[in-house]
C-alpha cells in the first residue's frame, strides 16, 4: 500500500479485511483497489467522502451501506451492489447482477450497462440510473426516489409499488401489481434530464415515460380477503 492522498490496496497482497478497514478508516482521499477478483463485500461500510476506484469485478454487496463515499467499479458487479445506500455515489461501469440498490435510502447509484432481476428492490429514496436495460421485478415494492432505465425493462415492473418515480426508455415486458403508467409532466422530464446529467449519459429526457403506483394497495379491502 502506497501512503498520501493516492493510495493503492492490492488484493494480491493483501487480505479484504484489511483493505476495508483502510477504506473505512480514512476519512478523505483517493484509493485505488487492484486485482479484485470478485471479493465480496467489498468497499463495505464507507462513511467519509474518500474516492475508491475499483479495477476490475466485485461480487456480491460491493459498496453496501455506503455514506458519503464515491465508489467507481471499472467491471461488473454481482448481487447488491450499493445495498442500504445512504449517500454518495456508486457506478458500476459494466453490468451488475440482482438486487442492485436494494433498500438504497439516499444517494445514487449508476449501472452504464445491464441490470438483473430486482433492480432499485424496497427503494427507500436513493436514485438508480441504468444505461442498459433491466430484469424482471425491478422497483418491487420502491417507496421512494426514482429508477431512469434507458433500455428496456422486465416482467412486473415496479410490482406493489408505493411512491418511487419510475421512467423506462424502452418497452416494457409488463406491469407488476397495482404500477401503471402516469402522466410525463415537466416536472418528470427535469428529474429525468437531471439525472442523466449527473449519470453522464446521453439520452433524451423526452424519450421516457413515467410510471408509478396506483394508490390501490394502500387501504385493505375485504374483497381481496378471498
Amino acid at each position: 500500500m502506497s501512503g498520501g492522498s493516492n493510495a493503492v490496496l492490492d488484493l494480491s497482497a493483501l487480505s479484504l479485511r484489511d483493505v476495508n478497514a483502510a477504506l473505512q478508516e480514512a476519512e478523505a482521499g483517493r484509493f485505488t483497489v487492484l486485482n479484485p477478483g470478485g471479493a465480496h463485500a467489498l468497499a463495505c461500510g464507507l462513511q467519509h467522502p474518500v474516492e475508491v476506484t475499483v479495477t476490475g469485478h466485485a461480487g456480491y454487496y460491493c459498496a453496501g451501506m455506503n455514506k458519503a463515499a464515491s465508489v467507481t467499479v471499472e467491471g461488473n458487479a454481482s448481487t447488491g451492489v450499493a445495498e442500504n445506500m445512504m449517500s454518495g455515489i456508486v457506478r458500476v461501469k459494466g453490468n451488475v447482477s440482482q438486487s442492485a440498490g436494494a433498500t438504497a435510502h439516499g444517494g445514487l447509484l449508476v449501472i452504464e450497462g445491464d441490470a438483473s432481476a430486482r433492480c432499485g428492490i424496497s427503494l427507500k429514496g436513493a436514485e438508480i440510473v441504468v444505461g442498459g436495460s433491466v430484469g424482471h421485478m425491478s422497483a418491487f415494492m420502491a417507496q421512494a426516489g426514482a429508477l431512469v432505465v434507458c433500455g428496456d425493462a422486465g416482467e412486473a415492473l415496479g410490482d406493489s409499488i408505493y411512491e418511487a418515480r419510475l421512467y423506462v426508455r424502452g418497452s416494457v415486458a409488463s406491469l407488476g401489481a397495482d404500477c401503471i403508467e402516469k402522466e410525463m409532466r415537466d416536472e418528470h422530464r427535469v428529474q429525468v434530464a437531471g439525472l442523466l446529467a449527473r449519470a453522464g449519459i446521453e439520452a433524451a429526457a423526452s424519450d421516457f415515460r413515467r410510471y408509478g403506483s396506483a394508490r390501490q394497495l394502500y387501504n385493505f379491502k375485504i374483497d381481496n380477503a378471498y
